[in-house]
C-alpha cells in the first residue's frame, strides 16, 4: 500500500505527519528531502514519485500537481526584489515630510533607534520564517499554529486593498508623464478663457489648478461623486496592464522588470541631487531640514509617527517579505539580508530627503525673492507718495530688487519693522520652508512647481514621473506577490492555474479601482491610504510577533535559524522579539486606535470657489465604509482561530465515533521545509 492510500486509510493528511521528528516506537515519522529547484518554466511538468508505505519502493507516476517551488536565479535578483518592494513612494514623499515636521536631524536619530530595536528584528523574523518553511504568509503562520492561519489571509486582504489604490498613483504618474512631453509644461502657467485668466487658477497656483482641475477634476467633497475621469481610467488600465505583464510568469518575469525598475530610481535621484545642489537656495533647504530639534523626543506623537514610518518603510506584515524569502535556499544568510535591505531602505530615504529639500529650498528661495521684489516695489511707491520717510528707506539699491540679497532685506526689515507700511512682510525663508507638504501634494504640486523653474523643465519632469512610476511598479510587484503566492500555495486549483489567477486578479483590481477614477476618487484613495492598511497591518504584526516568540518559542525559532544558517544569532533577538518588539507594536496599536477615537477622522478637500484646500470631517456613511475596511481586513484572524478550533474538535469527535486512531507526535519539532510535503520532486525517502 503506498503512502497516499495509507494516509487515507487512517483518516490522515500530510499536515498530520510531523516531519523531521526523531523515530520513536509510538508513532511514525516521515522525512522528505528536497533540493532547491531552479526557476522552472510554467509549462514544465515534473514526475511525482509515489512511495509504498510498507516496502519503501517507489514508482513514477504522471501528476498534474504544480511544479517544485521556484527559486531565485541569483542573489542579485533577490536583493532587487526585496529592495524594490520596501523602497517605494513613501521614501520620496512621506519620509521627507515627517523628517521636516518632526525636528529634522532629531527625527533621523529617533528613526534609526526604532529601526534597530524594532524594524530590523521584525524584518529578520519574517525573512527567517519564510526561508525556513518556504511558504507564503498563509502557509507560514498556519504551520506555526493552525489557529493563526488567519494572519496570512489578513495580509492578503490588506495587500489587495493597497494594490487597489497604489496602482491609481501609478495611473496619475502615467498621466503626468504623458503631459511632460511638451513645452511649456501645461502646469507652468494659468490657462486663459477669452483673454482672462481662469479665476480658480489665479487664486491658487498653476500646479494646484492642473492637479485638482485637469488631472482629478475633483469635487468639493466626498459626498459629490461626479462622473468618471476618462483620462485617468485609461491610465489605470495601462498601469494594471503593465503590472499583469510583469507578473505574468511570476517571479521569472517580474525580476526581469526589476533590473530596470529597482535601479533606475537611484540613477534619477542622484541626477536630481547633483542638479539640486547647484540651485540657489538648495543648501538653505538642506540645512533647515537637518537642523536637530531634540525637544521633539518628548512628544509621544512623534514616536508614533516614527514607528509607523519604520513599520511601513520595511513592508512588515504584507506577506511579501515572507513570499520573496521563501524562494531562497535554506542556507541563505537572511540575517545579513535583514540589515542590508533595511539600511539600503534608510539610505534611500535620506537620499530622497536631500533631493526633495534641495529642490524645495530652491522653490522657497524663489518665492521669498518674489516677495522681496514685490515689497520693494510697494515701498518705492509709498516713498514717492510721501508715506515713508527717507531715513527709513534701505541703504541698498531697492530700485533693482533682483540685485538685493535676502540677508540685507531681512536685516533692514527687522530694524524698521515698526515704521514700514503694514502690507509689507518679512519674507522669511524659514517660514516658507515650514509650509511642508506630503504625499500627492509634494509630488504633484510642490515638486512640479519647482521643476517649472528649471531650465529644460520637460526633461526633468519626464525623468521625475518616470522615477515615480518605477518606484511604484517595484512595490506593486511585491504587493501582488503577497497575494498570489500564498493563495496559489493554499489552493491547488489556483496553483495549477497561476497565470489565470494573475490575469483575473489584475482585471478585478482594475474594475474595483474605477472607484478612485471618479471625480471624488481622490477622497476615497485618502481613506484607503489612511485606514485600510495601517490598523490591520499593525494587528497582523502583533500576532506574528506573538506567535513566533511565545507560541512557537523564541528559543526554538533561534534553534531553527541555527540549523538553517550553521550559526546561532545573538540571544538579544529573543528578548527583542518577546518584549521590545511586541510591546512597541502593542503601544503603536494603542496609540493609533486612541487617536482614531479621540477626534473624528477628516480628509483634505479642495474648495473650487475658494481655490484652496480645507479639512472636512468624513460623513457618517464614509465612517461606516472606513470601519468595514478595517473589520474586513482583520476579520480573518478571529475567523481562522474559530475555524481551526471547531475543525479540531469535530475531527476528534469523528475519530472517537469511528474508532480511528491517529498518529500523534508528543514531541515538538523544529521548523522544516514545508513545501516539500506538497511539491515533491524526485524520489522521496522511504518510510521508517
Amino acid at each position: 500500500m503506498n503512502l497516499q492510500r495509507y494516509l487515507v486509510a487512517f483518516n490522515l493528511s500530510y499536515c498530520d505527519l510531523d516531519v523531521q521528528a526523531p523515530v520513536q516506537t509510538d508513532f511514525f515519522v516521515v522525512s522528505f528531502q528536497m533540493e532547491k529547484q531552479p526557476l522552472p518554466a510554467d509549462d514544465d511538468r515534473t514526475e511525482a514519485t509515489e512511495v509504498d508505505g510498507l516496502t519503501g519502493e517507489s514508482s513514477p507516476q504522471e501528476t498534474s500537481e504544480p511544479d517544485a517551488r521556484a527559486g531565485w536565479n541569483s542573489k542579485i535578483e533577490y536583493f532587487l526584489a526585496q529592495v524594490g518592494f520596501s523602497v517605494g513612494l513613501g521614501n520620496v514623499w512621506r519620509f521627507p515630510y515627517l523628517c521636516h515636521q518632526n525636528g529634522g536631524g532629531a527625527f533621523l536619530l529617533l528613526y534609526i533607534l526604532l529601526m534597530l530595536i524594532v524594524g530590523i528584528p521584525l524584518f529578520f523574523l519574517e525573512l527567517a520564517a519564510g526561508q525556513a518553511i518556504r511558504q507564503g504568509s498563509i502557509g507560514v503562520w498556519k504551520y506555526i499554529s493552525p489557529r493563526l492561519s488567519g494572519i496570512g489571509y489578513s495580509s492578503c486582504v490588506v495587500c489587495f486593498f493597497v494594490a487597489l489604490y497604489y496602482n491609481v498613483i501609478l495611473a496619475w504618474s502615467l498621466f503626468y508623464l504623458g503631459n511632460s512631453f511638451q513645452h511649456p509644461l501645461p502646469w507652468e502657467k494659468c490657462p486663459e478663457q477669452g483673454n482672462v485668466t481662469v479665476k480658480e487658477c489665479s487664486k491658487s497656483s498653476p500646479t494646484s489648478y492642473f492637479w485638482y482641475r485637469k488631472a482629478l477634476d475633483i469635487t468639493d467633497s466626498i459626498d459629490e461623486t461626479g462622473s468618471f475621469n476618462t483620462y485617468i481610467v485609461c491610465c489605470l488600465l495601462a498601469a494594471w496592464t503593465v503590472v499583469c505583464l510583469g507578473m505574468f510568469k511570476g517571479i521569472k518575469t517580474s525580476v526581469k522588470v526589476m533590473y530596470f525598475s529597482s535601479i533606475f530610481p537611484y540613477v534619477v535621484l542622484f541626477c536630481f541631487l547633483i542638479r539640486g545642489l547647484l540651485l540657489d537656495g538648495a543648501f538653505e533647504g538642506i540645512g533647515f531640514m537637518f537642523y536637530p530639534k531634540l525637544e521633539i523626543w518628548a512628544d509621544v506623537q512623534v514616536w508614533r509617527q516614527a514607528a509607523t514610518q519604520v513599520f511601513f518603510a520595511l513592508g512588515l506584515g504584507f506577506g511579501s517579505i515572507i513570499a520573496y524569502s521563501s524562494y531562497n535556499p535554506r542556507n541563505n544568510n537572511c540575517h545579513r539580508d535583514a540589515f542590508t535591505v533595511s539600511f539600503i531602505n534608510f539610505l534611500t530615504s535620506v537620499l530622497a530627503t536631500l533631493v526633495v529639500f534641495a529642490v524645495l529650498g530652491f522653490r522657497a528661495k524663489n518665492k521669498v525673492m518674489e516677495c522681496v521684489a514685490s515689497n520693494l516695489n510697494d515701498l518705492s511707491k509709498h516713498f514717492h507718495d510721501g508715506l515713508v520717510p527717507s531715513n527709513v528707506m534701505p541703504p541698498f539699491n531697492y530700485s533693482d530688487p533682483k540685485s538685493v540679497a535676502l540677508k540685507d532685506y531681512s536685516n533692514w526689515f527687522e530694524e524698521f519693522r515698526s515704521m514700514v507700511p503694514g502690507n509689507l512682510t518679512d519674507c522669511d525663508l524659514e517660514k516658507e520652508m515650514q509650509k511642508g507638504v506630503e504625499g500627492t501634494g509634494l509630488a504633484f504640486i510642490a515638486f512640479t512647481e519647482a521643476m517649472t523653474l528649471l531650465p529644460g523643465s520637460p526633461f526633468w519632469s519626464a525623468l521625475f514621473f518616470l522615477m515615480l512610476l518605477n518606484l511604484g511598479l517595484s512595490t506593486m510587484f511585491g504587493t501582488m506577490e503577497g497575494i498570489l503566492a500564498p493563495l496559489s500555495e493554499r489552493f491547488k486549483c489556483l496553483a495549477r492555474n497561476k497565470t489565470k489567477l494573475t490575469i483575473a486578479s489584475c482585471i478585478i483590481g482594475f474594475l474595483l479601482g474605477l472607484l478612485f477614477t471618479q471625480r471624488c476618487g481622490n477622497y476615497f484613495m485618502m481613506m484607503f491610504d489612511d485606514y485600510s492598511a495601517t490598523l490591520p497591518l499593525i494587528i497582523v504584526v502583533v500576532f506574528e510577533t506573538f506567535s513566533v516568540s511565545w507560541l512557537y518559542g523564541a528559543d526554538r525559532f533561534l534553534n531553527d535559524i541555527e540549523a538553517m544558517l550553521g550559526w546561532r544569532p545573538s540571544v538579544v533577538y529573543k528578548y527583542l522579539w518577546k518584549y521590545v518588539c511586541l510591546l512597541a507594536m502593542l503601544g503603536l496599536l494603542g496609540a493609533t486606535t486612541i487617536r482614531m477615537f479621540l477626534s473624528r477622522p477628516t480628509y483634505m478637500s479642495w474648495n473650487q470657489e475658494k481655490a484652496s484646500e480645507e479639512h472636512l470631517e468624513y460623513p457618517d456613511w464614509a465612517l461606516a465604509v472606513l470601519a468595514l475596511l478595517i473589520i474586513f481586513a482583520t476579520l480573518p484572524v478571529p475567523v481562522g482561530f474559530i475555524h481551526a478550533f471547531l475543525q479540531k474538535r469535530n475531527t476528534q469527535s469523528r475519530d472517537a465515533e469511528n474508532g480511528h486512531y491517529r498518529m500523534v507526535n508528543t514531541e515538538e519539532t523544529a521548523m522544516t521545509d514545508f513545501s516539500a510535503l506538497e511539491h515533491r520532486n524526485g524520489d522521496a525517502a522511504p518510510v521508517s
